[in-house]
């Protein structure tokens, strides 16, 4: 195991979570509108929408639609909103099955979760 799994996230997740909540945003918003929320370039969208960044498929688009009605009700919270998937993604331990995708983890793998009470 080489990756730790906050470089999951940084590598992996994040992208991941931008692009969904991109492509979900921006069924009601122009890119640049999107891009702003996101705190990401019009660009990055463009290459979400076409498949080129944030590939990894995450499982929990009942989550962006509900991260994507809380954006839109207030704009400052897309922070917020992707602190909490990025939870969500750990408590489901998704986060793990990423991980074993993008590197040899030991089959009893248990890193994240050796703190958790």
């Amino acid at each position: 195991m080489k990756l730790m799994p906050q470089e999951i996230e940084v590598r992996y997740i994040l992208p991941a979570l931008r692009k969904e909540l991109a492509i979900e945003l921006s069924k009601d918003m122009k890119q640049k509108e999107v891009a702003n929320i996101l705190n990401i370039t019009p660009s990055a969208i463009s290459q979400y929408h076409k498949e080129k960044r944030g590939k990894t498929d995450l499982k929990i688009k009942k989550e962006i639609k509900l991260s994507k009605i809380e954006i839109m009700k207030n704009r400052f919270s897309a922070q917020l909103e992707i602190l909490r998937l990025t939870k969500k993604i750990k408590d489901t331990r998704t986060i793990c099955d990423i991980h074993k995708m993008h590197d040899c983890v030991p089959k009893n793998c248990n890193l994240c979760y050796k703190n958790d009470n």
